[in-house]
C-alpha cells in the first residue's frame, strides 16, 4: 500500500511542477483573484457595509464556485489525452507507474490545483466573516462542501480526458456536464413543474344573513350559506424537488446550517436558497375549505396563519447528503471508466488515436 500510494505521490508532484513552470496558471490565479476582489468590493458596496456578512459571505462563496467550476474543466479536461496527443503518455505507462495511479494522480492533481484558487480568495473570505455574525459551523461547513464540488469537477475532467480521445471534446464535456447540473437542473425542475398540473376543489361557504352590533361592530346571529364548489389548477414541483438533490449551489445552500432573523426571514443566501428547495418539497392541498362564516364568527380576519419560513425550513428534509452521494456515485463510475480506456495493453483503440 505503501509503495502504490507512493506511486500516486509522484505523479501528483509531477503534474504540479508541470503546472507551476507555466505561464498559464499563474495568469488564471491572478484574473481569479482580481475578479472575486472586485465583486467583493461592489458587493460591500452596494450594502452599504450594515449587518451584510451573512449575505456578503454566501455570494463571495456562490461567486468562488462559479469561477471554479469554469477554471477547473480546463486545467482538469485534457489531463490524460492532452499526454496522448503529445506522445508523452506512453512515455509514463511503460514505467512502473500503474493506471489506476496515473488516473488518481492526475485527479489529485487537478484538484489540489482547483483549491489553489480557493486559497487565494481566503483574504476576501475573511472580509466578509468580519463584516458579519457568522457561525463558525456555516464558515467550516460551506468551505468544505465548496472544496468537494470543485473535487467533483476536477474527477470529472480528468475521467473525460481518458474516455474521449480528443482534448477539444473532453473540455467541452466537462463544462458540459458542469453546465447540466448547475443550470439544466434547474431548467428541468421549472418546466416539469410547470407543465405538471393538479385539480384542487375549492368549498367556499359564505355569510347568508347576520345581525351587527352597532356600537362595536361584531356580527351575531350568522346564518351559513351553502358551500359553493369550485376547481381550479395549480402547478406541481413537490414530485421533481429531487432533481435538484445534485445542484452544486443547491448542495452548498443545503449543507450549511439555517440562519434566520427574528421576524423569521433567511439571513443570507444560502438560507434563501435552501429554503426555496425545501418548500419545493410540500404538495399543495387538494381540497381546501374557505370557510368565511366560521371566521366571521371567531372575529378572525384570516382564517389560519400560514407557516413561517423557519417552520418550513425546520420541516423539511435536507437534501445535500443525497447530492454529494449522487456526485461521488458519478465521479467514482467516472475515474473507474476512465481506468478502462487507458490501462495497457489495450485491446482496442479509437481510429486515429495516438499510442506514442
Amino acid at each position: 500500500m505503501r509503495r502504490y500510494l507512493a506511486g500516486i505521490g509522484t505523479m501528483v508532484g509531477l503534474e504540479l511542477r508541470q503546472r507551476v513552470r507555466g505561464v498559464a496558471w499563474y495568469v488564471l490565479l491572478g484574473v481569479f483573484v482580481t475578479l472575486v476582489g472586485a465583486v467583493t468590493l461592489l458587493l460591500w458596496l452596494a450594502s452599504g457595509g450594515r449587518d451584510s456578512g451573512g449575505w456578503l459571505y454566501s455570494l463571495i462563496v456562490y461567486f468562488i464556485l462559479l469561477l471554479g467550476t469554469l477554471v477547473t474543466p480546463a486545467l482538469s479536461g485534457n489531463a490524460i489525452n492532452g499526454e496522448r496527443d503529445a506522445g508523452t503518455l506512453a512515455t509514463t505507462q511503460v514505467t512502473l507507474i500503474r493506471t489506476s495511479q496515473l488516473v488518481l494522480g492526475k485527479f489529485l492533481a487537478a484538484w489540489v490545483s482547483s483549491l489553489g484558487f480557493l486559497v487565494a480568495s481566503i483574504p476576501f473570505i475573511v472580509v466578509a466573516v468580519l463584516l458579519g455574525d457568522l457561525s463558525a459551523l456555516t464558515i467550516a461547513t460551506s468551505a468544505i462542501v465548496l472544496a468537494a464540488e470543485l473535487g467533483f469537477v476536477a474527477a470529472i475532467g480528468v475521467s473525460l480526458s481518458g474516455i474521449v480521445t480528443r482534448p477539444l471534446f473532453s473540455v467541452t464535456l466537462t463544462y458540459l456536464v458542469v453546465a447540466a447540473l448547475s443550470v439544466g437542473t434547474l431548467i428541468a425542475f421549472g418546466l416539469l413543474g410547470a407543465v405538471t398540473r393538479s385539480q384542487v376543489q375549492l368549498s367556499t361557504i359564505g355569510v347568508s344573513t347576520a345581525t351587527y352590533d352597532e356600537t362595536t361592530g361584531a356580527a351575531s346571529s350568522l346564518v351559513c350559506a351553502p358551500p359553493v364548489m369550485s376547481t381550479y389548477s395549480v402547478q406541481r414541483f413537490d414530485p421533481y424537488w429531487s432533481i435538484l438533490a445534485a445542484n452544486p449551489y443547491v448542495i452548498i445552500a443545503d449543507a450549511a446550517p439555517g440562519s434566520f432573523t427574528a421576524n423569521g426571514g433567511p439571513n443570507d443566501l444560502f438560507s434563501t436558497v435552501s429554503l426555496g428547495v425545501r418548500s419545493a418539497q410540500r404538495a399543495p392541498a387538494l381540497s381546501v375549505v374557505n370557510n368565511m362564516c366560521e371566521a366571521a364568527a371567531n372575529g378572525d380576519v384570516v382564517p389560519s396563519n400560514p407557516p413561517s419560513a423557519r417552520e418550513l425550513y425546520d420541516s423539511a428534509v435536507p437534501s445535500w447528503f443525497v447530492g454529494l452521494g449522487v456526485q461521488l456515485v458519478l465521479a467514482a463510475g467516472a475515474l473507474l471508466w476512465a481506468w478502462s480506456r487507458t490501462r495497457t495493453p489495450a485491446r482496442r483503440l479509437a481510429a486515429g488515436s495516438r499510442v506514442a
